[in-house]
């Protein structure tokens, strides 16, 4: 039962939640292999919006690459640099990633520096380069995010009501656990259970009505670089609130704010006034 992760209320129950698969001798994580599945799909989203738009599908898959190895790198800085604490004593831990440990607004900040120099090396206009890429950035989240339910991580706080998750204590890190999700430990067949948000779920669900809205408004748009900024303002939204929810939040060194919540903040609040200042101005 130690490899169980059920939602109770939904009478949904899976009795083997995997970590990773063997391929000949080398164990591969199933949270690797979700990234790597939400890239390719968001690649192909991206080069058919590149086609549809007339421009080269190829210089697209040339970008697309190029940014995501930057994009995970940036991802892992990041993480680490908002969890010091937990490398500063194994340096070497810090490039294993079979845990998990990316975090998306690293993951932006890096890859749209990355598209800066690219569109710059194509001759592409850097606003229509981040317009054409965006439509797979959240189709990779959506995915991806899986990867924390293979992981039991990215989980909220304590929680009873429908889409509860539950998970054994034995299975989670014991510093994401709260004196909360203590109090409520539910024990079956000798096994101690966390019931918890799926915050992990709600950021996929999200990211999947992004997708959407994306591609509603993908030639609707009045300006280059709104599609991206309408990116930043409906991801950060909801980013915003579903970080409230999360007991593992990376935060402000010296202050008890979650670093994301300002970011998204941010993120909303700026690509709205852009996006308003821009369309009255066209």
């Amino acid at each position: 039962m130690d490899e169980m992760i059920s939602f109770p209320h939904l009478g949904v129950s899976f009795s083997h939640v995997i970590r990773s698969i063997q391929i000949g001798p080398f164990p591969v994580a199933m949270y690797g292999i979700m990234i790597a599945i939400g890239m390719l799909l968001g690649i192909t989203a991206l080069t058919r919006r590149a086609k549809e738009s007339g421009q080269s599908a190829d210089d697209y898959v040339d970008i697309a690459i190029l940014t995501m190895i930057l994009a995970i790198i940036g991802a892992r800085i990041y993480y680490v640099l908002f969890s010091w604490d937990a490398y500063k004593d194994n340096l070497l831990s810090v490039f294993n990633l079979r845990e998990g440990g990316l975090a998306i607004y690293g993951g932006l900040i890096a890859g749209v520096l990355a598209i800066f120099g690219l569109s710059k090396a194509k001759h592409i206009p850097f606003p229509r380069v981040l317009d054409t890429c965006v439509i797979g950035v959240p189709i990779g989240q959506m995915i991806g995010r899986w990867g924390n339910f293979f992981n039991r991580e990215a989980f909220g706080g304590y929680t009873d009501t429908l889409f509860a998750m539950q998970l054994p204590v034995s299975a989670v890190r014991e510093n994401e656990i709260t004196r909360e999700m203590w109090d409520h430990v539910v024990v079956e067949s000798g096994v101690r259970f966390i019931r918890v948000h799926p915050t992990f779920l709600y950021e996929s669900i999200w990211c999947g009505l992004v997708v959407l809205l994306l591609f509603a408004m993908r030639n609707r748009t009045r300006f280059e670089g709104e599609l991206f900024l309408i990116y930043l303002a409906s991801y950060g939204f909801g980013r915003f609130f579903i970080e409230m929810l999360r007991t593992d939040q990376l935060l402000i060194p010296g202050t008890h704010v979650p670093v994301s919540m300002v970011v998204s903040a941010a993120a909303y609040l700026v690509s709205v006034f852009l996006i308003f200042y821009k369309r009255r101005r066209s």
